[in-house]
């Protein structure tokens, strides 16, 4: 069996993180979801499950990070060209989240743009030509 990630992220209002992962391509796995949860499949093996903050709170004796207001992770993924960076950007937009949260990274043989979910949590959209980057200068 292949290794597997399950994100699981604290969401304000389930329905609207809902529809935004799946503007940005994910599936919404029924058997995994009630009112409680929707489990997002990005990958044959990334899942993001987003949980109602309430719920989230079972599962940790720790206080709930606001992420509009701290960072509390960054998660990358990765995409298949420059463009596919760019429509997974801009699908991120077009369903409500905040793009471009900070600067545009080209490198040439990596591009990579940043955006948050409607509930502040940050994502990297990132191609690599990983032939051209053993040949970059160090950084």
């Amino acid at each position: 069996m292949s290794r597997m990630i399950f994100v699981n992220l604290p969401v304000k209002d389930l329905a609207a993180a809902t529809h935004f992962y799946k503007a940005i391509g994910c599936e919404k796995n029924e058997q995994f979801s009630d009112e409680n949860a929707a489990s997002m499949v990005w990958s044959d093996t990334i899942t993001f499950q987003l949980l109602t903050q309430d719920y989230f709170a079972t599962f940790t004796p720790n206080p709930i990070a606001d992420a509009q207001k701290t960072t509390e992770v960054l998660i990358a993924l990765s995409c298949n060209s420059r463009k596919e960076v760019d429509s997974l950007t801009e699908a991120a937009a077009a369903a409500g989240g905040k793009v471009d949260v900070r600067e545009r990274l080209d490198m040439g043989f990596m591009y990579n743009r940043a955006f948050a979910d409607p509930d502040g949590h940050i994502f990297e959209s990132v191609w690599m030509d990983f032939q051209a980057s053993s040949a970059a200068p160090d950084q």
